[in-house]
C-alpha cells in the first residue's frame, strides 16, 4: 500500500514537470526573455576576422555530422543530376531511366514564383532559400530551405524573381553560384513576399541607417546602375558582373577569404562549420552546417553575399562583440512553425523580437540538423 502511495506521488511529481516543460517550450512571444544560455550545438566561437566595416566570427565544432549523401543544388545542375524548367511551359515527368522528359503544353504557360524540379540523382538533394538559379524566362532564387529525395516525382518548386524587364528565353535554369545577399534572402526566407524581394534587390540593404551614418561604399544609385547596366533587363548577377557599382566585390571577398584562411589555418581537432556576421559592429546573421564538408561547399558564394551587404551598408569600422556575437549560437524562445515532409526533412522557424531562426532537419539517413540560419531582422 505505502509502495503504491509513493508510486503515485512520483508520477504526479513527474506529471507535473513535464507540463511545466511543455508549458516552456510552446511560450508565446511575450513571454519573460530567457536568460543568457549556452550554445545550442557543440560549438566554439573565434575571435573575428576584420575588414573594412565586417567582422566574421569563425564558429568551429570537434563535433561533425556525415553530410556526403546530400547533394547540392550547385553540384546538381553542374553535372546534370538536377533539371529545373519553367512552369507551365512544359510537362516534365520520370523516364523509366530516370532521367526528365520534356512534353510540350499548349495553352499554358510559365509562373513568375513556381518552377519545376526533378532530383534524378541517387542522392537527396539539399536546397538552400536565396540560391539563384540563372536562364529561363527570369532568373530566380530559392524560397525556402528543403530536401528533395531520392526517386521524388517532378515536384512545383516556390521561388522568387530577382530579374525585372526580360519574360524571354529557354525554359532551362543552369547554377548561378550564387546566394543573394542577406537583406534579400531575408525576404525571402522570412518575409516570401516577391515584392519585398524585388525591392530589396533594388535598394541594396534593407537595414535603416542613422542620417549622419558614413556613405556605404556601394549606393542605391550604385546598384540600381549595375542591375540595369546591360540595357535590356535588371538582374540581380549584374551587382557582381558590372563595374557599375564602383568597387571591386571579387577584391573585398579575396581579402576577407585570406585572413579567414589564415585565422583557421592552425585548427587541431575542430573545424570550421559556419560563421556569425556583424556589419559595423552590429552583429546581424549566421549560418551554420551540420559539417565542415558541408560549411566548405557554400563558403565561397555565401562570403560574395556578405560582402555585397557590407558593401551597401554604411562604413562604421567597429568590430562586435564577442558576447553579442555569441547570441547568436542559441536557440530563440518564441514562437515556432513547423513543416515536415515524413521521412525526408523537418522545416522550422522560431521568431523571438526581432531575431528569427530557420532550421532545416534531415530525417533520413541519419537526423541531423543541416543547417541552421539566425539573423537580426531588417524591419
Amino acid at each position: 500500500m505505502e509502495r503504491s502511495i509513493f508510486a503515485a506521488l512520483i508520477g504526479g511529481l513527474l506529471g507535473i514537470t513535464t507540463l511545466a516543460g511543455l508549458a516552456f517550450v510552446g511560450s508565446a512571444p511575450g513571454s519573460p526573455a530567457a536568460p543568457p544560455s549556452r550554445p545550442e550545438g557543440d560549438w566554439r566561437l573565434l575571435d573575428p576576422v576584420t575588414y573594412e566595416n565586417i567582422s566574421v566570427f569563425p564558429v568551429v565544432s570537434s563535433y561533425s555530422q556525415d553530410t556526403s549523401p546530400f547533394l547540392t543544388l550547385e553540384e546538381g545542375l553542374a553535372n546534370g543530376d538536377v533539371a529545373v524548367r519553367e512552369q507551365g511551359s512544359e510537362n516534365m515527368v520520370r523516364g523509366r531511366d530516370g532521367r526528365p522528359v520534356y512534353i510540350p503544353q499548349s495553352g499554358t504557360g510559365a509562373s513568375v514564383n513556381q518552377l519545376v524540379l526533378i532530383n534524378r540523382s541517387k542522392r537527396p538533394l539539399l536546397l538552400l532559400a536565396g540560391e539563384l538559379v540563372s536562364g529561363g524566362k527570369q532568373d530566380r532564387v530559392i524560397g525556402k530551405d528543403r530536401i528533395v529525395p531520392v526517386g521524388a516525382p517532378p515536384f512545383p518548386l516556390d521561388v522568387f524573381c530577382v530579374e525585372h524587364g526580360r519574360w524571354t528565353g529557354s525554359s532551362q535554369f543552369a547554377a548561378a553560384k550564387t546566394i543573394v545577399h542577406p537583406s534579400v534572402r531575408e525576404r525571402a526566407a522570412v518575409d516570401q513576399k516577391q515584392t519585398e524581394v524585388w525591392d530589396a534587390v533594388r535598394s541594396g540593404t534593407t537595414r535603416k541607417s542613422a542620417p549622419a551614418a558614413p556613405a556605404p561604399r556601394m549606393t542605391m544609385g550604385d546598384i540600381q546602375g549595375a542591375i540595369a547596366s546591360n540595357g535590356r533587363t535588371e538582374a540581380y548577377e549584374q551587382i557582381y558582373q558590372s563595374r557599375a557599382v564602383g568597387v571591386s566585390i571579387d577584391d573585398f571577398v579575396d581579402e576577407v577569404q585570406h585572413r579567414f584562411a589564415n585565422a583557421t589555418s592552425g585548427l587541431k581537432g575542430e573545424r570550421v562549420v559556419g560563421v556569425v556576421v556583424a556589419y559595423g559592429g552590429e552583429v546581424a546573421w549566421s549560418d551554420i552546417f551540420a559539417s565542415g564538408d558541408l560549411f566548405d561547399r557554400y563558403w565561397r558564394k555565401l562570403l560574395r553575399s556578405y560582402a555585397v551587404e557590407a558593401l551597401t551598408r554604411p562604413s562604421y569600422h567597429q568590430v562586435a562583440s564577442r558576447d553579442n556575437a555569441t547570441e547568436f549560437l542559441r536557440r530563440l524562445n518564441g514562437r515556432e512553425t513547423q513543416e515536415t515532409e515524413p521521412g525526408v526533412y523537418r522545416w522550422r522557424e522560431i521568431k523571438e523580437g526581432p531575431l528569427a531562426q530557420i532550421e532545416l532537419d534531415a530525417l533520413q539517413p541519419k537526423p541531423m540538423t543541416l543547417h541552421r540560419l539566425l539573423l537580426h531582422r531588417t524591419s
